[in-house]
């Protein structure tokens, strides 16, 4: 069992990338379409009860001023029952709030799933140890890798 947990793990360590190592951000591929990774990753939020606030399609943004960008989608998404137990750690958290998720398609036409680390976001508010940002942290994860599943 050990070494079947130890397996999935680095499994779970080559799923996940740095893609353009941007501090703070966490970047998952997909084998999916960049919009039906976003759409995947919407109906999975809503069935843990997140409230979705927007969806903006960067791509049609860039196409109504006549310039070209590969998809590229944010959706933007949070609860009180996280959110605020955060805040509580550190009030300055909430411009950081609510949550994002990146979708988009590379020069290489590799599809990304990206979003902020919670516990980054926590200790660029002094607030290393909010324990609200690691259950944050889980709850992303588990969206990310499960919407990356084929």
């Amino acid at each position: 069992m050990k070494a079947l947990n130890s397996i999935f793990g680095l499994a779970i360590l080559f799923v996940i990338s740095n893609a353009n190592a941007a501090d703070g951000v966490i970047s998952v591929k997909s084998p999916l379409s960049a919009k039906a990774t976003m759409d995947k990753f919407e109906q999975l939020a809503k069935s843990k009860d997140l409230t979705i606030f927007a969806r903006i399609d960067h791509a049609a943004g860039a196409k109504k001023v006549n310039k070209e960008l590969n998809p590229t989608e944010v959706l933007i998404f949070g609860n009180p029952k996280g959110g605020t137990p955060l805040m509580q750690c550190a009030q300055t958290i909430g411009i950081d709030l609510p949550l994002k998720a990146l979708v988009w398609k590379d020069a290489q036409s590799q599809v990304w799933l990206s979003y902020n680390d919670p516990a980054y976001i926590a200790t660029r508010h002094n607030a290393e140890n909010c324990p609200a940002a690691k259950k944050i942290g889980k709850v992303l994860h588990t969206l990310a890798t499960t919407t990356v599943k084929q």
